[in-house]
């Protein structure tokens, strides 16, 4: 009984070992990432996975920056693929919840007095305490170390480098703005700027369609991240402009990247010189906050999308079983 008691002991002191591991390189990782092509990488890494935490971002971008899809081995095997020999696994940390034991003094219910034994000391008993969450390392492996059984895609369907779904994409950003987002002509080089007094969003007329909905997409980003509503005012301010526009670019940059439109102007030199002389918490804290835009962002615009998408179908439907044209409505979802 001792002996299997000990190997189990040894079993969790590996286990805390591996997370220690990882959570170190995690740490320089973070320090290293505000390179710019690092950098880059990383946010290419968040398009794809979103839905993680801010360290399995960037663990998987340290060990596998083309990952598109990952899961566990026996996902993999639950979806009719199979991990190939000798593939090596990403780590990265899955929570692991416990509970605390606490040892409570016995009362007497009628009196509510302490009971003591016959040495006058309380009697007390073990019980389950607050629940706590550490962590533990897991192995997933990317789509590209798996054969099998065809899956299908993901999400609604990406825009191509020429946006050829241009105008509901469009649209789609307009719908999920949190203020009003206006064409106009405006002087001088700006490709547009979010007003916070105003509460709109000007956008110049005549750009490509890219330049449009880049520009469209970081102003939405400035709207969401450092509007009225979006923070406490003093922390608001506590942000320097150049701060807000790493936040706001980053957020773009993301965005483009998850419906697959290139562009070849973004530009991340800044960076190192952004991040310099910041503590590893304030990087971290921006970086939440660029996740969690970017997150809820994708997320309100794949559902206007697919609404989009299916209006379109059953207009399409209707046309056919009237054999004539059906009158156009415009159909939004406000998701703010």
């Amino acid at each position: 009984m001792a002996e299997r008691y000990k190997r189990k002991s040894n079993v969790q002191k590996t286990g805390k070992n591996r997370v220690t591991e990882i959570t170190e390189k995690l740490e320089q990782g973070i320090q290293e990432l505000f390179e710019s092509e690092r950098y880059q990488v990383y946010l290419k890494t968040m398009a794809k996975f979103y839905y993680y935490s801010i360290n399995n971002e960037i663990l998987i971008a340290m060990q596998r920056p083309d990952a598109t899809r990952v899961a566990g081995y026996h996902t993999w095997q639950k979806l009719g693929r199979y991990v190939k020999a000798g593939e090596k696994g990403i780590c990265i940390l899955a929570p692991m919840p416990y509970k605390v034991k606490l040892e409570k003094e016995l009362t007497d219910l009628e009196t509510g007095q302490t009971i003591k034994n016959e040495n006058g000391d309380p009697v007390t008993e073990v019980v389950d305490g607050k629940r706590l969450y550490g962590f533990r390392v897991v192995t997933v492996f990317d789509i590209s170390q798996t054969a099998g059984e065809e899956l299908p895609s993901l999400g609604v369907e990406e825009l191509s480098g020429s946006v050829e779904r241009y105008d509901e994409f469009l649209e789609a950003i307009r719908a999920v703005s949190p203020v009003l987002m206006e064409w106009e002509k405006i002087p001088g080089s700006a490709k547009g700027y979010y007003s916070r007094s105003e509460q709109r969003i000007a956008i110049p007329e005549g750009m490509s369609q890219i330049q449009t909905i880049k520009t469209a997409i970081h102003e939405l980003a400035h709207a969401k991240l450092h509007g009225p509503e979006s923070e406490e005012e003093t922390e608001l301010q506590k942000k320097t402009r150049e701060t807000k526009e790493v936040e706001a670019e980053s957020v773009d940059y993301t965005i483009c990247q998850r419906y697959g439109i290139e562009t070849s102007d973004y530009s991340f030199g800044y960076i190192a010189g952004w991040s310099s002389g910041k503590e590893l918490k304030e990087l971290k804290n921006s970086l939440e906050t660029i996740r969690k835009t970017s997150a809820e962002l994708i997320q309100s615009l794949d559902m206007q999308l697919q609404l989009m998408t299916e209006v379109q179908s059953i207009q399409q439907t209707a046309e056919l079983v009237t054999g004539g044209e059906v009158p156009s409505a415009t159909f939004a979802l406000s998701m703010t």
